[in-house]
């Protein structure tokens, strides 16, 4: 709990509310918007008035309702790609201050505002002050990016073309690979042609697709194959696609049970399995900052990656859609009162 001295410490925008509204999830596939207290920030926190935030395909495991979640949510739980403008410092943050630009790593950001740790934010210089910018997705595509070892020598396989597939094709093009992106959308695979994919194949038939990459590698298979669903027979197919001494790049969210996977040909082929999720806030952070750079030069564009926004009293439509996948869906985020 905030204490009294903390209260009269913590330097705040002035024409801050003392309510907000913020999502909470009541059950399975309901959300309720509510009014609630602003936050305050502690001891080496600050507060975001927050812009807007994405929605990411890890939200669709709690949204579905399985027996270990519980309902209903925090107020704003869930949400954790969120940027806008620094609200109010807390004691002991130096180099921080309200009203500059920020995207953070919080994780109760389907709301008005949201705090967190002053070390798990990034400025966001003016040039982006004005555009939709969830950094943590953008992050987590550089960090996998970096782990997957790309060199311009190789054939790439992207298992996958959501944001997260198209940001990773567009990265392993610039760093001179050729990529073959593979998903069952039609629309996805305009995208990763777009993001500069080499060849697109459709994610139907899984012994066609593995003798199509048969003979646009001659055979070789890819040296880098990247698992971007987060599903199981995608997996299985990643591992197929993988050269010998290749490496294996799990980069999809996998929570819906255990996997049963080829052994056999893993060990055969003797090709390195990376999973690619990190747990450190510092690699994250890292990741963003790297990723806030990227844009700013012009390395990478997310907006046309961004296809739909919703109010955030539309957080179950967008969810919906990052579940069901219509035609011309990429990536939602929802937009702040």
């Amino acid at each position: 709990m905030t204490t009294t001295l903390q209260r009269a410490n913590f330097i705040s925008s002035s024409s801050t509310p003392s309510t907000m509204q913020a999502v909470v999830v009541t059950g399975p596939g309901t959300i309720e918007v509510q009014d609630v207290p602003v936050p305050e920030p502690g001891d080496g926190q600050i507060r975001v008035r927050l812009t807007g935030c994405g929605v990411c395909a890890s939200n669709l495991g709690p949204w579905s309702g399985p027996e270990w979640m519980t309902f209903p949510t925090a107020p704003g739980a869930l949400g954790h790609e969120g940027w806008g403008v620094i609200d109010a410092v807390g004691p002991g943050v130096t180099g921080l201050e309200p009203g500059q630009p920020v995207t953070t790593l919080f994780q109760n950001s389907y709301a008005e505002f949201d705090v967190g740790e002053a070390s798990q934010a990034v400025l966001l210089p003016p040039e982006l002050a004005h555009m939709p910018l969830p950094g943590e997705p953008l992050g987590c595509a550089m960090n996998i990016f970096r782990r997957a070892n790309i060199r311009a020598d190789q054939t790439v396989a992207i298992v996958g073309v959501g944001f997260l597939g198209a940001i990773l094709t567009r990265l392993a093009t610039q760093a001179g690979a050729e990529v073959i992106a593979i998903s069952r959308r039609g629309y996805a695979l305009g995208m990763a042609r777009q993001m500069g994919a080499t060849r697109t194949i459709p994610m139907e038939d899984h012994h066609a697709i593995i003798e199509k990459v048969g003979t646009l590698t001659e055979g070789r298979l890819c040296e880098r194959v990247i698992e971007a669903t987060g599903k199981a027979w995608p997996l299985d197919l990643a591992g197929e696609l993988t050269a010998e001494g290749g490496r294996l790049i799990v980069a999809g969210y996998h929570q819906d049970g255990p996997r049963q996977i080829n052994m056999q040909l893993w060990n055969w082929r003797g090709f390195d399995v990376v999973n690619a999720h990190e747990r450190d806030p510092a690699a994250y952070i890292r990741g963003m900052r790297e990723a806030v750079e990227a844009v700013l030069s012009g390395r990478l564009d997310p907006m046309p990656l961004i296809t739909d926004m919703f109010p955030l009293s539309g957080l179950d439509d967008a969810l919906n859609a990052t579940r069901d996948r219509p035609d011309g869906f990429l990536k939602a985020v929802v937009r702040m009162p």
